[in-house]
């Protein structure tokens, strides 16, 4: 199977630019890319780590990787870098309407006290 692939390279150039800003000491990923595309194809799907397509690698490796992300304050530095550069060409509003029955109108209040 063949993930699809979210990051255009516009995209992807602005993330690494700010990824290797956050970067520290320590060993480097092996596809920086690669391994952003997995964390989002789980975000998007919702699916457990364990369903992660091999395509991304294997799936404790990356999330051991977002794990170790997020116990550092890495992503949360990530999304304060990229929260001034707003992509609004994606919005999403919420306007369930939950009808009632036709007969559920007017109908009897609970109990009435009679004298």
């Amino acid at each position: 199977m063949v993930a699809c692939k979210q990051l255009d390279d516009r995209q992807w150039t602005k993330l690494a630019d700010v990824i290797e800003r956050q970067r520290g000491a320590g060993r480097r990923g092996r596809d920086d890319r690669n391994f952003l595309e997995a964390v989002m194809w789980i975000q998007r799907t919702g699916a457990p780590w364990r369903d992660l397509p091999s395509d991304f690698g294997p799936w404790k490796t990356v999330y051991n990787r977002f794990d170790r992300w997020s116990r550092t304050g890495r992503w949360a530095a990530i999304f304060r870098e990229l929260a001034d550069d707003i992509d609004g060409e994606w919005h999403s509003l919420d306007s369930t309407v939950n009808r009632c029955h036709q007969h559920a109108a007017g109908g009897k209040k609970g109990l009435r006290r009679r004298r």
